[in-house]
């Protein structure tokens, strides 16, 4: 073997970074080209609104102006509060355009979940769609400091409530749409803002960059075959890690983008017959939704709807019933710490020859990675070795790319214990096939994934502690047919004391926690421990499963 010479210095020599050949990668240029390319396509469908990617741009820069005239600045955190409507999509571009940082928030939590994650995230703004007012004004008075409040009024859906503050419409008046938007100084610079539930209960906040949702919402072009002919129906909420993406996605290939407030089934045959929808995203609850629809709300689909599902996998008998309404289901898998999807069970041409019970256990798979990953990898989380890629030996899933979170906002120990030893620990449990996909086997941190939402077994348990009569309690996911997982508690009754039955459980919950994280089922009876008294939470799933719906 020849000597090692030195790295020759050629290429170093007057070959630096200037004006010309680099500029910080966004995903906000995205919109300058749309409006560009597809000025008068339509870009945005909601009710009786149409608004083209021109329209759409200048009221993108309209709200950056205003925002920067009411004394937002670069690095400012700008909360959002609204369901899938055109507002959403422009916050996700004027907000960035001014180097501020979007935090979309889940409407679906409770006020004080909503004021921790304001208080946390230090927001300077908050936009609030008219709906949720009551929901923020009860956030507001537990938040420890008021943000400019601007309340969206939607002629879908207007219920007269309105917070101190412009309305949204009023602001973009105020807003220049001229205005010429600081130049972004590094890709590196966060971009959004997203909280995740987390295990321990407590939200952590997850900050993404400009260069990862760039090219995430390439990733998506590519995995999912996006074109300019794309017309994406939004069931998959926006506040969901900014939509995973899709909605810088569309802007980068021209697409139509059609809003949808409440995730109905007749609505969403009626948009799709009426709109060309060729795309959508979600959790299995939204196909069972169509394939458990009446039979006046079906209408027949123009084309073929591309659904790209993710959280719970997707059971065969669901997909196999969606494919005949006239879907084609892929399946992803990610986290909010990788800007959602990350991982694809691309489709193999063998796979076409394997019989119905083999393409079953192929779809249940989470894949290979992204194409602009550069890794994934199951691993033995001490000593960061490689499992053998049998499909039975059981490791933790790690990512390494470019599309992995910058970290968790103030929160340095944690983010230095999820990048240990150079890659993000999920804290999902899988196995790697000698094919090289992916699969789940477990939810190492115990997260309950419940219609595409996280839910924190521990924030359940901490609230059942709080009843009188509990002694114990454990919380673990019981598979559910419409919505991939519900929580299902079980409960070990303090003796001496009135014991509640499951109905008072539930309403105690319900007055304490946000409705999909409220137990579905609740199980009475002394819960199994290990000799050292750790709760044995691997039974209990297994348990719940043997428990129907009459125990809640």
């Amino acid at each position: 073997m020849p000597a090692q010479r030195q790295r020759p210095e050629p290429y170093r020599q007057g070959l630096d970074r200037n004006a010309a050949n680099y500029v910080p990668l966004s995903p906000v240029t995205f919109l300058a080209r749309a409006a560009q390319v597809h000025p008068d396509k339509v870009a945005v469908i909601h009710g009786e609104r149409r608004y083209s990617w021109r329209e759409v741009e200048r009221r993108s820069r309209q709200l950056a102006a205003a925002l920067a005239w009411r004394g937002i600045v670069a690095g400012d955190t700008v909360a959002v509060l609204a369901p899938n409507i055109p507002e959403m999509i422009e916050a996700h571009f004027g907000v960035p355009m001014l180097g501020a940082v979007l935090n979309t928030m889940n409407y679906r939590l409770d006020a004080a979940t909503l004021a921790f994650q304001l208080d946390h995230g230090d927001a300077k703004a908050w936009l609030v769609d008219s709906e949720f007012v009551p929901l923020a004004r009860a956030a507001l008075a537990l938040a420890r400091r008021t943000p400019l409040l601007i309340t969206i009024v939607d002629s879908e859906c207007d219920n007269g409530e309105r917070l101190p503050g412009p309305e949204y419409s009023a602001l973009l008046r105020e807003g220049d749409a001229g205005f010429t938007p600081p130049p972004l100084a590094d890709e590196w610079d966060a971009i959004a803002l997203n909280y995740t539930s987390g295990t321990t209960g407590s939200p952590k906040g997850v900050v993404y960059h400009h260069r990862g949702a760039y090219l995430n919402a390439l990733g998506n072009i590519i995995v999912a075959g996006l074109t300019a002919d794309t017309v994406k129906l939004w069931s998959l909420p926006m506040f969901h890690c900014n939509g995973w993406c899709f909605v810088w996605s569309l802007a980068a290939i021209g697409g139509t983008h059609v809003c949808l407030r409440r995730v109905e089934a007749g609505a969403m045959f009626r948009l799709i017959a009426e709109h060309d929808v060729n795309l959508m995203c979600g959790a299995a609850v939204v196909l069972n939704l169509f394939v458990n629809a009446a039979a006046e709300e079906r209408l027949p689909f123009p084309r073929t709807v591309h659904f790209n599902a993710a959280a719970a996998p997707v059971p065969v008998p669901v997909i196999r019933a969606a494919e005949a309404i006239g879907f084609k289901v892929l399946h992803l898998y990610g986290l909010t710490e990788t800007y959602g999807p990350a991982t694809v069970c691309e489709w193999q041409p063998q796979f076409d020859e394997l019989d119905d019970a083999a393409q079953g256990d192929v779809l249940r798979r989470q894949g290979v990675r992204y194409p602009v990953l550069e890794a994934v990898t199951v691993r033995n989380p001490d000593t960061l070795q490689e499992v053998i890629a049998d499909g039975r030996s059981v490791g933790e899933v790690m990512f390494r790319g470019n599309i992995v979170m910058k970290g968790y906002l103030n929160a340095p120990e944690a983010t230095a214990q999820a990048f240990a030893g150079g890659w993000f620990h999920s804290g999902d449990l899988g196995v790697i096939h000698p094919d090289g996909y992916l699969e789940l086997k477990d939810r190492a941190k115990d997260i309950i994934i419940s219609g595409g939402e996280n839910i924190a077994s521990l924030e359940v348990e901490a609230v059942l502690y709080q009843h009188p009569a509990v002694l114990e309690c454990a919380v673990v996911a019981r598979a559910d047919p419409r919505w991939g997982e519900v929580p299902c508690a079980f409960v070990a009754l303090r003796p001496g004391v009135p014991a509640p039955d499951a109905a008072e459980l539930l309403a105690f919950c319900r007055e304490r926690l946000a409705g999909y994280k409220v137990p579905k089922v609740f199980v009475f009876g002394p819960l199994p421990k290990t000799s050292t008294g750790k709760i044995q939470k691997f039974l209990l799933r297994e348990a719940a499963n043997r428990h129907g719906e009459g125990e809640a």
